[in-house]
């Protein structure tokens, strides 16, 4: 029995409560989580990049890297899903620094003309469809010429049947195209 100021609150207290949590079922979400992950098919590092604002992991040149929770697509595919992919690329990933005269880290001036040459780029792509019942990971796929390939996948990069196909070492064009 509930007692509020020295009175026996209604029983019936108790059951209005189970009445509304019964009211208040979860239910199948919209959406679905998984990994986020990207695949750096370029001589550059990728400093960092998100997905629709998820951030996802740096990325060394030619590298492979994922485990980055959580990225969220609808439960349902549908035409026109689009995603928007921003990244940093340092464009010198091996730049030898001056050091500090302690020896320890870069020095400051070195490393603020080092940053300066960083890049910012933005994308938006398209979502290819999927028919998953669950999301094990997003991978980005990073290309020569700042293009971008996105795919949903439950194996990794360069099994069989992975849907992107590209090398993993690609050389960047002279000239890119526009």
């Amino acid at each position: 029995m509930i007692y509020l100021k020295g009175s026996a609150v209604c029983p019936w207290v108790g059951g209005c409560l189970l009445a509304l949590l019964a009211g208040c079922s979860v239910g199948e979400s919209k959406f679905l989580a998984g990994n986020l992950g990207g695949v750096n098919h370029t001589s550059a590092a990728i400093n960092h990049f998100s997905v629709n604002g998820y951030g996802g992991p740096n990325i060394s040149p030619h590298g492979n890297r994922g485990g980055m929770c959580c990225a969220m697509l609808p439960r349902q595919w549908q035409p026109g899903l689009k995603l928007k992919v921003e990244w940093e690329t340092d464009p010198n990933p091996y730049a030898r620094l001056k050091r500090k005269a302690s020896g320890y880290g870069p020095d400051e001036e070195a490393y603020a003309k080092h940053k300066a040459n960083y890049q910012q780029h933005s994308a938006i792509v398209d979502l290819p469809a999927y028919e998953i019942e669950k999301l094990c990971s997003l991978k980005v796929h990073f290309l020569p010429c700042n293009k971008i390939k996105v795919t949903t996948a439950c194996m990794a990069y360069g099994q069989p049947g992975y849907p992107i196909k590209e090398p993993l070492e690609m050389k960047e064009p002279a000239v890119c195209p526009k």
